[in-house]
């Protein structure tokens, strides 16, 4: 059995253990709060309102254990949170009607909003992905979509295909009060439990939240309308600064960002990973580095 469900030699390993997946992350909430029924999804089912920042958490923790962890670990978890949306029902204000949580195309919505942003993100920062790894980073990502209930051929997996597929979307995106509240709210959010800690420096992460909302699409933020514009190149040079500034923060402390459930997890993928062969001395990060690969590991594309 495979130590991780995506391996170092994967793409979907490089772009989900970067430090830009915490703007990734962000801006991908952003983006999917412009589908009504989607946020209105999230609004009714969920503590968004007082806890925005612990929904990002828990979109983190999936995306970990749906790279990091075990076939096993993520099983468990994919079918819990199947179980929960297909108890959930969303109240549709455009009709009146209740409607499934679960409903395909809400869910491709947030899967494909999710990791376009990822990719997007960790391409602008400047992690060094070319055009087909881009694809091959996408094409990966369809099996991530089947844990919530999706199927992989009807997920875009490449950059052309992902783009139609935005592009197709856009009449059917606003601005509901909801997903105005949700970008004030991520601007400036409630911190859960375990990173209170960090309360005192709060105001320091306005620049954080602008930074996400910046790095919108040119549409997105004419949509919103929250902020005044700004360059886009100095966008670009913030990306590429918070990136490099956050590398250089020990994996350990940074895993500490996770729920505590998420930390074993990682740890547990150091472990089966080391008994694989694999170089963990330099944590998780530094198996980016091929030489820190078993010598029968392939070399992605």
């Amino acid at each position: 059995m495979a130590a991780t469900v995506a391996p170092p030699e994967s793409v979907t390993w490089r772009v989900h253990i970067d430090r830009s997946m915490w703007i990734g992350g962000v801006r991908g909430l952003m983006l999917q709060a412009l589908h009504p029924v989607a946020m209105w999804g999230v609004w009714q089912n969920s503590n968004f309102q007082e806890d925005p920042f612990g929904r990002l958490q828990r979109t983190a923790d999936f995306v970990g254990v749906a790279t990091f962890g075990s076939p096993a670990e993520i099983d468990e978890l994919a079918a819990r949170v199947r179980g929960i949306h297909r108890s959930l029902r969303i109240l549709n204000h455009d009709t009146g009607k209740k409607e499934r949580l679960d409903q395909p195309e809400l869910l491709l919505w947030v899967h494909c909003a999710e990791v376009y942003s990822y990719l997007e993100t960790a391409r602008r920062s400047g992690l060094p992905l070319t055009d087909a790894m881009a694809d091959r980073y996408l094409d990966e990502q369809r099996h991530t979509a089947t844990f919530v209930g999706l199927h992989a051929e009807d997920v875009p997996g490449s950059v052309r295909e992902m783009d139609e597929y935005i592009n197709d979307m856009r009449p059917q995106l606003r601005v509901t009060e909801e997903a105005a509240a949700t970008v004030r709210f991520l601007m400036w959010p409630n911190l859960p439990e375990n990173l209170r800690f960090l309360s005192p420096g709060k105001p320091g992460y306005f620049p954080f939240g602008a930074l996400c909302y910046y790095s919108l699409p040119a549409w997105a933020r004419r949509m919103y309308g929250v902020l005044p514009e700004v360059p886009q190149p100095a966008v670009t040079a913030a990306l590429r600064s918070f990136r490099t500034a956050l590398s250089t923060v020990p994996e350990r402390l940074h895993d500490y960002a996770f729920a505590k459930p998420t930390r074993d997890m990682l740890e547990r993928a150091r472990q089966r990973l080391a008994a694989e062969g694999y170089d963990t001395a330099h944590g998780l990060y530094g198996l980016r580095d091929p030489r820190r690969w078993p010598q029968n590991a392939l070399t992605p594309a």
